[in-house]
């Protein structure tokens, strides 16, 4: 497995202190604070590892085995997370029933909340079917990858930053990111792919963590570039996640192929939201994603 990989799954892999009571550590990321998805991932290993036992098997539950996964998340960012300092994951058992389990979370450091989070589990269950189709999208493998475009539109020690932040993960974009378009609005609709850079144990749980990671680290670009702005890569703007929700639909596998549809409906008030949907390399919608971001111009 690359190392980036397994330092990331170290890093999911929380230490248990007490009964619903779990510790983190933490990785500077390319802002001086910690990053959002890593915060979102720990706190979904955290409460998913009071909930009774997961299928060991991507798509093996069926109906009335214990609760299969996380079926919706919601987040709320409320301060700053210091990357120096471990964050403890405390964890009520709000609800165990017998199609739902609901768990929340608080994530706190020096004493004081940084992270609220809610999560739901279900009970596998067969039930009606239907999605939006898939946009169109070039395959993933035509598409360069980070180290290959960051460099052409970022200074150097900058597009380091990133590439290392983002080793872990292959996210290749569909068209040129924001910081490469600077000056240039465009319409607010971004799409990229991404994997992990490596094979997964079949853990279900493990795959959505792995997916809400990764999920924070481009949704607020379609913001971004209706704007022709380049974002916090460049400085033309501040900003940080403030909520973040997501609708787990289909079974996947983070270490395959997927493709995130972003697209911006709004801006203003100094925020600026996002909304998603992930789909499988053949069509399947696994995720819905929704996030709401601080988004302003620095004032010279």
């Amino acid at each position: 497995m690359p190392e980036a990989l397994d330092a990331l799954l170290d890093l999911l892999d929380l230490e248990q202190i007490e009964q619903n009571i779990f510790r983190g550590q933490s990785r500077s990321a390319v802002v001086p604070r910690v990053f959002g998805g890593q915060v979102a991932a720990q706190a979904l290993v955290a409460a998913g590892r009071t909930v009774p036992e997961v299928p060991q098997a991507l798509g093996s539950a069926r109906p009335g085995e214990a609760p299969s996964l996380v079926h919706s998340l919601h987040a709320y960012f409320l301060r700053a997370g210091d990357p120096g300092a471990p964050i403890v994951y405390t964890v009520d058992r709000i609800r165990d029933g017998r199609s739902f389990t609901t768990r929340r979370v608080v994530a706190v450091q020096h004493g004081q909340p940084i992270f609220h989070f809610s999560a739901s589990f279900q009970t596998y269950e067969d039930g009606l079917e239907h999605q939006y189709d898939m946009p169109a999208a070039p395959e993933p493998e035509t598409l360069p990858t980070a180290a290959e475009m960051l460099p052409r539109h970022l200074p150097a020690d900058v597009a380091a930053r990133l590439i290392e932040a983002r080793a872990a993960v292959d996210l290749r974009y569909a068209d040129v990111p924001p910081w490469g378009s600077a000056g240039e609005p465009r319409a607010p609709r971004s799409q990229v792919w991404f994997r992990t850079n490596g094979k997964l144990a079949d853990d279900p749980l493990l795959h959505v963590c792995l997916a809400t990671y990764v999920s924070d680290m481009t949704l607020l670009d379609s913001v971004l570039l209706a704007h022709g702005r380049g974002g916090w890569a460049v400085g033309d703007v501040v900003g940080a996640s403030l909520d973040h929700a997501m609708w787990f639909h289909r079974p996947f596998r983070a270490d395959e192929w997927l493709l995130y549809d972003q697209e911006s409906p709004s801006a203003s008030g100094g925020r600026g939201l996002g909304q998603a949907r992930i789909y499988t390399q053949d069509g399947r919608l696994a995720i819905t994603v929704i996030q709401e971001g601080v988004v302003r111009v620095p004032r010279r």
